[in-house]
């Protein structure tokens, strides 16, 4: 750490271990940046590596030769654990949720809507083999009643009963195939905006969270170099040691509750509601994933309920019974009044039973099966989470640790921020 933190190296066996350390450096950054760009952000591999490379050997040239480019660089590492990286995990996990999730809710809504499809298919068939199977008992119960034995007298000329049935149901079906294709259609224009949508933002999110990072940590160096007053409430070894050379170790004593140390676990009162803060807000995004998460698990627990439900629908049977008696009296109405017996002759006795059976479901329907939910993307998801959560407590540590990077790299400079900060204990005590 002292040859990658020094100036300048003071011979070519230091020069050699800064270009190995940089190497290694460049090395694992670059691989993992392209894992990033090709995994998570989903560009091309060929672009993934061309840009991984070209920022590899740029990254080489800069730690390698400018100073301030490996504090710099230096403090983007625990920066990550602050604001900033925690944006970038967030975008992760969105993207995580959005390509594995949000696929599969659609997918078993499409079932769900197959499911309706073909419910709605061999109900109408069914119906319309119903009025066929009428029209049939129509015409066979009105050739009965035309046929009298012996006896023309009042002989119906006409008995059939005249239907309109629809013997080709084609069209219904080209109807509810093309209704089908438009709600499918309309699905998949919504998956695919879904996820363009989501991986545009993702990718401008990660950019600009990339160039915030390192920005911010440019900042905190530019601070640190100009201002001594910047980030200058620790206790270091270099106050410590020049407290005791002055002989006046009681001003670190006395200041305990105004300073902290660096290396210690005291939290101040506003880094602990900062802290709480930054919780609930993280606390709020993941209630919305999971909530993505549960609908997932919702949408599969309606297919595979509809599905198993329509798989054991039983056949309906309908029975049309036709029971039809004819009888003729002789002048009944006056040997009814003269009090005589009377008896009626039998013309027709019909009596015809039809039976029918109403699907609702059929094998022969295509629909492809509920799609359970991924375990992995819950377990990714939090254990994302329990990262981010841990950053939001760490974050003040990081903060520390930034500070204690910039000492080591300008060790001259931290030595004015420490005789600044004990000329300012000992006015005021």
């Amino acid at each position: 750490w002292s040859v990658y933190s020094k100036p300048v190296p003071a011979n070519g066996r230091e020069l050699r271990s800064l270009f190995l350390q940089c190497s290694c450096v460049t090395a694992v950054i670059g691989g993992l940046f392209y894992n990033w760009m090709f995994a998570s952000l989903e560009y091309s591999w060929h672009l993934s590596v061309a840009v991984a490379v070209s920022f590899s050997l740029l990254l080489l040239l800069t730690l390698f030769l400018v100073h301030p480019a490996r504090c710099v660089f230096s403090m983007i590492m625990p920066t990550l654990g602050t604001k900033q990286g925690r944006k970038l995990l967030l975008s992760t996990c969105v993207m995580i949720v959005v390509v594995n999730v949000t696929p599969n809710i659609i997918s078993n809504i499409k079932t769900i809507l197959q499911l309706i499809s073909c419910i709605c298919k061999n109900s109408s068939e069914s119906l319309l083999n119903s009025t066929a199977l009428l029209d049939t008992a129509s015409w066979e119960f009105g050739d009965a009643i035309q046929w009298v034995h012996s006896i023309n007298i009042y002989r119906p000329m006409n008995g059939h009963f005249q239907f309109s049935v629809l013997k080709n149901s084609s069209w219904i079906y080209q109807r509810m195939h093309l209704a089908g294709e438009k709600i499918g259609r309309d699905f998949l224009a919504v998956e695919v905006l879904v996820k363009d949508s989501v991986r545009v933002g993702n990718k401008l999110v990660a950019g600009f969270s990339m160039l915030y990072l390192c920005f911010e940590s440019t900042w905190y160096l530019k601070n640190y170099l100009t201002n001594l007053r910047f980030d200058n409430f620790y206790i270091t070894k270099k106050l410590e040691h020049l407290a005791v050379d002055r002989k006046a170790a009681h001003l670190l004593v006395g200041s305990s509750k105004s300073l902290i140390r660096p290396t210690g676990l005291k939290l101040s009162r506003e880094e602990v509601m900062l802290c709480l803060v930054q919780a609930v807000l993280l606390t709020v995004a993941l209630m919305l994933m999971l909530v993505v998460v549960a609908m997932d698990h919702f949408a599969f627990s309606v297919a595979d309920t509809a599905v198993r439900k329509a798989a054991q629908f039983s056949v309906v049977p309908v029975t049309l019974s036709i029971k039809y008696n004819a009888k003729i009296g002789i002048l009944p109405f006056l040997l009814k009044i003269l009090r005589l017996p009377h008896e009626e002759l039998p013309l027709q006795d019909f009596e015809r039973s039809y039976q029918h059976y109403l699907n609702f479901s059929s094998a022969h329907c295509r629909i492809s099966p509920p799609t359970p939910p991924n375990p992995s993307v819950l377990l990714v998801v939090g254990l994302l989470f329990c990262i981010l959560y841990a950053t939001v407590f760490l974050e003040t540590y990081a903060h520390r640790l930034c500070r204690k990077i910039a000492g080591s790299f300008f060790e001259s400079w931290e030595e004015k921020r420490a005789l600044y900060l004990y000329k300012k204990l000992s006015r005021k005590h």
